[in-house]
């Protein structure tokens, strides 16, 4: 919230742009998915893994140039510390890819099989589950306005459902 010690208007922007963009490429992911045939064995699995890599080849020189090469002293200076060995640090940062890698492919598989709004909302309230669930594990007091913003997702996708729901069974 605005009253946070760490909030910064760059910060919220940030996240609103990555929740758009997440919304729109699953979208247009899934207006890809659906359409005609765009390739041999281009299936969900497939699009994602090109869309991984063309996204890897378009940020790695961004990233290159707005960070320089501030990674590689950042690396050195935490194993400096000691707490981790070149190995340890360099195997923790491949799980940390490969984890979130296979997290996103299931979550693109999923959006293979269900509505881009739907998946949308989905993402929306497993988001709120984990600050809810992160709340209650860490003892983090919440703020009157973040219990509020998390009930109306919350209320927000449980009225979505139903409407789903009620759609379809007008529609059988």
């Amino acid at each position: 919230s605005m009253k946070e010690l760490s909030f910064t208007m760059l910060a919220l922007a940030s996240a609103m742009l990555s929740n758009v963009s997440s919304a729109a490429r699953g979208v247009l992911s899934k207006k890809t998915m659906s359409g005609k045939q765009i390739g041999e064995n281009m299936d969900a699995q497939n699009l994602y893994a090109v869309l991984t890599a063309i996204s890897t080849a378009v940020l790695i020189p961004i990233t290159l140039a707005l960070e320089g090469t501030g990674f590689f002293s950042a690396f050195k200076g935490v194993v400096a510390k000691g707490d981790f060995t070149n190995k340890a640090l360099a195997s923790l940062m491949f799980l940390s890819g490969a984890t979130y890698y296979a997290y996103n492919e299931v979550a693109f598989l999923a959006l293979g099989k269900v509505n881009p709004v739907t998946h949308a909302v989905g993402n929306t309230i497993k988001r709120v589950v984990i600050i809810v669930a992160s709340v209650v594990a860490f003892k983090t007091p919440m703020s009157t306005g973040s219990i509020i913003g998390s009930s109306i997702a919350i209320a927000g996708t449980l009225m979505y459902s139903l409407a789903m729901n009620a759609s379809k069974s007008k529609k059988e």
